[in-house]
C-alpha cells in the first residue's frame, strides 16, 4: 500500500483489501476521474456561476493548465496549499488542479479569519495560499501577508479577483518576507509531463469541528461522492445547486459538486444559501437537486411566498440538521413540489441518508441508513457499552469513507477514535424499530 501523507493514520491492511475486493475503492485519483468525465461529457455544461459557463472539456483544460502553472511556480507533490475561496468556478478549477499537480489542498471556509487561518497554515506547513483579494469587506491579502511574515514557509500567494474588483497585482510581486504574490488567473501554462499521485494518497484536507483537519484520500472520497450520486439517482439530465459552501463535505461529496460531475450533471455555484440568491436560480437553471441546512430551509420557506418563481424542475432537496425537523421538511417539500431527504454527514466521512423507496414517515423524520453497505455503526453508552434497542447513545462509525485519524493530531486521535478504529462522532443518536438512525445533536450540547 502506498504510504499516506506524513501525519495521517492509514486503514489497516485487511480493511484496505476488503474495500478493494468489494469494489468501493477503484484506484483512480479524483483529477484522473475528471479526465474521464471530460471525455464522456465533453460538450455538456459542467459549471455555472452567474453568466459564466464551463463545459466538461473546458473545465478539464483549465485544470490541466493551472496544474502546470502551479508546478511552474515551484510547488511540488505533497506540499500543502490552503484554498479559501467562495463558491466560484475558480474553487473547482484550483481544487482539481492542485490535486493533478500532486499537491494537497487544504479547504478552508471563506468565513475564517485571523483566529483560524494562520493556525491551519502552521499545522499543515502550507507553502501556498489561494484566496480572494477582498471578500465581503475583508482583506484576505493583508491577512496572507501577515501569515507569511509569521510563517516564512508560506511563500506563494495566489489571489482570486472577483469580477469588477480592481486587481491589487499587475504581475508577480514579492514582499519583504520573500513571499511571492500573483493573480490566480496567471497560472496558465501548457500542460507538461507530471508524476500522477496514487489514489491511496491524501487528496485534500477538510476542516472538522474544532478546526481539526481531516485527511481524505482519492479512493475514499471518490467512493463517497459517486455512491451518494447513485443513491440520489443522479444523471446527466440533473442540475445540482451548490448552495452550501463547496468546501464542506456535503456540498463537495454528498453527492455535492464531485458526485454531480461524476454523473455528467451540471453544477450551479451559488454565492450562498440565501433565498434571494438561490430561488431565482432554481427556475433560471432548472435546478433538480440541492442541499440545505435546516436553518437555510426555513429561510427558503419564509421567502417562497414573495419569490414569484416556479422551480418546476426541482425533484429533491437534502436537509442536513440535527434533530431532523419533520414539520419544516414537509412544508418545504409541499411548497417546492419535491421530495425531501434528511441527511447527516461529517467531514470525517460518515454519511447517512434516507432512500427514495423509504416510506414518508422515515424519509421525513429520520436520517436513514449509512451510505455504504460496509459502513459499521455502533451506539454506545458513556462507558462504551452497547445501548438497548431504541435507546440513545453516542454514534460510532467506521467504513470505507470514514477516516482513521486526524492530520497531525495524536492527542485528538486518542480521544476521538476507539482502539479498533471507530470514530467517536460526539453525536447522540437512536435507532427506530425499522433500523433507521435519528441523530439528535451533539453530546456536549446536553
Amino acid at each position: 500500500m502506498t504510504p499516506m501523507l506524513d501525519g495521517c493514520t492509514p486503514w489497516p491492511e485487511e480493511f484496505v483489501d476488503h474495500y478493494w475486493a468489494a469494489g468501493h475503492w477503484q484506484g483512480s485519483t479524483l483529477d484522473n476521474l475528471l479526465r474521464g468525465w471530460a471525455l464522456q461529457y465533453g460538450p455538456r455544461t459542467a459549471l455555472v456561476h452567474g453568466d459564466t459557463r464551463l463545459t466538461y472539456a473546458q473545465l478539464n483544460r483549465r485544470v490541466d493548465r493551472m496544474a502546470s502553472g502551479f508546478r511552474g511556480r515551484g510547488l511540488r507533490p505533497g506540499m500543502r496549499v490552503v484554498v479559501q475561496l467562495p463558491n466560484v468556478p475558480e474553487f473547482v478549477v484550483a481544487a482539481f488542479a492542485l490535486m493533478r499537480a500532486g499537491l494537497v489542498p487544504v479547504f478552508c471556509p471563506v468565513a475564517y479569519r485571523e483566529a483560524e487561518v494562520p493556525e491551519l497554515v502552521r499545522i499543515t506547513q502550507a507553502v501556498g495560499y489561494v484566496g480572494p483579494a477582498v471578500h465581503q469587506g475583508f482583506d484576505h491579502m493583508a491577512m496572507a501577508a501577515g501569515i507569511a511574515a509569521r510563517w516564512p514557509f508560506l511563500r506563494r500567494v495566489f489571489t482570486y479577483e472577483e469580477p469588477g474588483a480592481e486587481s491589487p497585482f499587475g504581475g508577480l510581486t514579492t514582499d519583504p518576507s520573500n513571499c511571492q504574490y500573483a493573480p490566480l488567473g496567471s497560472l496558465d501554462a501548457p500542460p507538461g509531463p507530471a508524476l500522477p499521485p496514487s489514489a491511496g494518497q491524501v487528496a485534500f484536507l477538510l476542516v472538522a469541528e474544532g478546526a481539526a483537519l481531516v485527511p481524505r484520500t482519492h479512493d475514499d472520497f471518490a467512493y463517497q461522492a459517486t455512491a451518494a450520486a447513485r443513491a440520489l439517482s443522479l444523471t446527466e439530465d440533473d442540475v445540482y445547486l451548490a448552495a452550501l459552501p463547496a468546501c464542506s463535505g456535503l456540498a463537495l461529496g454528498g453527492p455535492g459538486v464531485i458526485g454531480a460531475l461524476s454523473a455528467g450533471a451540471a453544477v450551479v455555484l451559488a454565492d450562498g444559501p440565501d433565498p434571494e440568491a438561490c430561488l431565482p436560480a432554481l427556475a433560471r437553471e432548472r435546478v433538480s437537486v440541492t442541499a440545505l441546512t435546516t436553518a437555510a430551509a426555513r429561510s427558503w420557506l419564509d421567502a417562497l411566498p414573495a419569490a414569484g418563481t416556479s422551480p418546476c424542475a426541482l425533484r429533491l432537496v437534502q436537509i442536513a440538521g440535527t434533530p431532523p425537523d419533520r414539520a419544516a421538511a414537509e412544508r418545504l417539500g409541499t411548497a417546492l413540489g419535491c421530495r425531501v431527504q434528511q441527511v447527516f454527514g461529517l467531514p470525517e466521512g460518515l454519511l447517512t441518508l434516507t432512500r427514495p423507496t423509504d416510506p414518508g414517515g422515515a424519509a421525513l423524520a429520520t436520517h436513514g441508513r449509512p451510505l455504504s453497505p460496509d459502513d459499521q455503526v455502533r451506539l454506545v453508552d458513556a462507558e462504551g457499552g452497547p445501548v438497548p434497542d431504541g435507546a440513545p447513545g453516542e454514534l460510532l462509525a467506521r467504513g470505507p469513507h470514514t477516516v482513521r485519524g486526524y492530520y497531525r493530531a495524536p492527542d485528538r486521535d486518542a480521544r476521538s477514535f476507539t482502539a479498533d478504529g471507530y470514530l467517536r462522532t460526539g453525536h447522540r443518536a437512536h435507532r427506530t424499530p425499522d433500523g433507521d438512525l435519528v441523530v439528535t445533536g451533539r453530546l456536549d450540547a446536553d
